[in-house]
């Protein structure tokens, strides 16, 4: 079929041209004093509760890169220099965040995680960090399980028994031990972007207006995001998540000296668990990771903790340096 051709429709007539446009969206990431933070932005004309969003930003022609494009975006919006920047995603939903329109443009929009360490917040967005966990708490298992899985599971258990052909259900049920642990599954934490286009499937979350499914009380879900924003969030997290295994991002988020408790609290936050010091010790040394200095914590409470640093001659020892986590049961 030719290029005119392909533009006809049913009718003889010409179908009009789809237009496109490329968004720039930037997930930056902080670990500060034990918790997890990302950069967010007020984005105006949103719906009440939903003005949060992710430093973003058009690609227009005077940007020679998507990268670059990127930096000055969130270089306007919030004056955050970036360090260590990857792409993550290009989302090319047709209705990624649950508002269909009919304007007939196709927008793009690609995704960078970026991690660094917490600045203040500047720039013309009224930015400010959050803890990620203000938009996915039920993610967070660090103080055991989180108490907004509740009522999370008892609607995705519902909506599991609502298809009237036995082979739905199982598909269901199954989805539901694999995501979430259900149903004497395991919870792999790095499988945030399937529990979250999951809930969104099932209806639970404010961004799914095409389908709403019945609320929940409090909204264990975690608090909104404008546009597809918290898809965007649950992709990073995912990635730096799994990540962290395997290669030694997490020093990205330290300080050029720190303590292993420094080190262990700052992969608890981001990996949602807990972990066992002496185990966790145990295997920054088997991997080696770090190497100690000469000096010494001052001025807290109790005995001085030896500082460390990142050995950077493990990127030349082995491919894959990283810290293997556990996975969990739900329950």
């Amino acid at each position: 079929m030719t290029g005119a051709a392909a533009q006809t429709d049913a009718r003889g007539g010409q179908a009009p041209p789809e237009r496109s446009s490329v968004g720039l969206v930037a997930v930056i990431v902080a670990a500060t004093k034990g918790e997890p933070r990302a950069l967010t932005i007020r984005v105006p004309d949103q719906a009440p509760g939903r003005g949060d969003g992710l430093p973003a930003g058009p690609l227009v022609p005077e940007h020679a890169t998507l990268e670059r494009g990127l930096r000055a975006w969130v270089e306007r919006q919030t004056h955050q220099r970036l360090g260590y920047v990857e792409q993550l995603y290009t989302f090319g939903d047709r209705d990624r965040s649950g508002t269909a329109t009919l304007s007939g443009v196709h927008s793009l929009s690609v995704a960078y995680l970026a991690l660094v360490r917490e600045e203040r917040p500047a720039g013309l967005a009224e930015a400010a960090w959050q803890n990620w966990y203000r938009y996915l708490p039920y993610e967070d298992f660090r103080q055991g399980r989180p108490r907004q899985l509740d009522a999370i599971e008892a609607r995705l258990a519902e909506w599991a028994s609502e298809p009237a052909d036995c082979a739905t259900r199982t598909r269901r049920l199954d989805r539901l031990g694999l995501t979430f642990g259900m149903n004497g599954g395991t919870w792999n934490e790095e499988r945030v972007l399937e529990r979250y286009e999951l809930l969104f499937e099932a209806g639970l979350i404010p961004e799914a207006r095409g389908n709403p499914g019945p609320a929940l009380p409090n909204d264990p879900t975690g608090v909104p995001m404008a546009f597809d924003h918290r898809r965007v969030l649950a992709t990073a997290i995912g990635r730096l998540r799994g990540k962290i295994k395997y290669r030694p991002v997490v020093f990205e988020l330290m300080p050029p000296e720190f303590t292993l408790l420094q080190l262990q609290k700052t992969v608890e936050a981001l990996s949602g668990t807990q972990l066992h010091k002496q185990n966790f010790r145990r295997l920054v040394a088997q991997q080696g990771l770090v190497e100690e200095t000469e000096s010494v914590t001052s001025g807290a409470a109790g005995r001085p903790a030896r500082l460390v640093r990142f050995r950077r001659e493990v990127l030349l020892e082995r491919p894959a340096p990283g810290l293997r986590l556990p996975s969990r049961r739900a329950g």
